[in-house]
């Protein structure tokens, strides 16, 4: 799915290129970010809300892995640095961690670090190899979250009666050869375990009764497989439901009413983009007290206040943490906003896909690679945008 394009007015926050060129010589801030995840509001907002003017810079990029693939070439001595914080979607926490491309953030410098729910900080609080640590080192700033839902054709399954509640409806009989996923054994593997009242995060798959038979059948029901393009299917009539991101759900509905999509009732997948900071960022390679420092935690603030939080929530197709587990705060727009904020039912059985063991990941890729997969799939789109996995 092809993102909307950002188009911020001269008057309000330039874009600039972040790669190549001479190393920065002032203190302003710089910012690659994942596109439409932070409206052009927000941006001139928080360039209004500074208490001395500043340069800023925010630079979008339409996918997670091109910006971890800057972060990679930035890590060599030959390259450049030119961005104090960029936009990383938790499955690469992990990885970018283990090969030191990021370093922690001092959160006691960030006032409103107390406003991110315990799951989110938890979340990003980790040792030196990515592993979760109560005792380790913040690595990322939660600012947005979404979820795994099950979208679907209303016009198709409205006459038959029904409409997907569940994961256990994927392996409905109507929706047989008519279902499109994610090439992601993640993903999949974790909505078969969510079915069987499992942890998406199991750390034994051969302790799961009966979950290769289930796996087996839910492949029977697939039609197509692409972490890129698995709801164009669903758009063409080639299938009647789809498995996906609710930050890509979500446009597609606004623009096709046919569309509907539900958080199945049983928990699903959650994600979440952060704020980090490459480990060569200008502002640590020079003055340790420039401005930019400042500014690099006044931004990461800003976003977790309550009107920049109502702002990306309702203006792009996720939602700001700090509305999470509170809904005692919750602005009246957001509220009847299922997709965007699942119900506390829901989420208290939701999932963040963390890091496994390396005997766990092993048996998810065997579970995997034991599938037929004779569904159509996509070989270009073998990496998710949504997961490294």
């Amino acid at each position: 799915m092809k993102r909307r394009s950002l188009l911020i007015g001269s008057s309000s926050v330039a874009l600039a290129a972040l790669v190549g060129g001479c190393r920065r010589r002032d203190n302003g801030l710089r910012v690659l970010f994942l596109e439409d995840s932070v409206p052009p509001q927000v941006l001139k907002a928080f360039r209004s809300a500074l208490s001395q003017p500043l340069p800023l810079s925010f630079v979008p990029r339409p996918q997670l892995a091109s910006i971890v693939e800057q972060l990679e070439t930035w890590q060599t001595a030959e390259s450049p640095q030119t961005a104090d914080l960029v936009t990383l979607g938790d499955a690469w926490l992990t990885e970018a961690i283990q090969q030191k491309l990021i370093q922690p953030l001092e959160v006691s410098s960030i006032p409103g670090w107390e406003r991110v729910p315990k799951p989110w900080q938890d979340l990003v609080t980790r040792d030196r190899q990515g592993a979760l640590s109560a005792a380790g080192l913040v690595w990322g700033a939660p600012y947005r979250w979404g979820s795994v839902a099950i979208a679907f054709r209303r016009d198709k399954l409205d006459p038959l009666g029904w409409q997907p509640r569940d994961w256990a409806d994927l392996w409905r009989p109507e929706l047989a050869g008519m279902l499109s996923l994610p090439d992601s054994p993640r993903t999949v593997l974790g909505l078969v375990l969510k079915k069987l009242g499992r942890s998406v995060n199991e750390a034994n798959l051969a302790a799961v009764p009966n979950l290769q038979n289930e796996l087996a059948a839910l492949d029977d029901q697939t039609k197509f497989y692409s972490s890129t393009d698995y709801l164009q299917p669903l758009l063409i009539d080639d299938t009647w439901a789809a498995v996906g991101w609710t930050t890509d759900i979500l446009p597609v509905m606004q623009g096709d009413p046919r569309i509907g999509a539900v958080i199945p009732a049983s928990g699903t997948m959650l994600f979440s983009d952060l704020w980090v900071r490459p480990a060569r960022s200008p502002s640590t390679e020079s003055d340790p007290g420039a401005i930019a420092e400042s500014a690099l935690a006044q931004w990461i603030d800003f976003c977790w206040q309550p009107e920049t939080a109502t702002r990306l929530s309702l203006q792009t197709a996720a939602a700001s943490p700090i509305f999470a587990l509170d809904a005692s705060d919750l602005p009246a727009d957001l509220r009847n906003r299922e997709l965007r904020l699942p119900a506390e039912s829901i989420l208290q059985k939701s999932e963040f896909l963390l890091p496994l063991s390396p005997a766990s990941a092993a048996q998810f890729r065997q579970a995997w690679s034991a599938l037929p997969r004779q569904a159509w799939a996509d070989p270009s789109a073998q990496q998710s945008r949504r997961s490294a996995a």
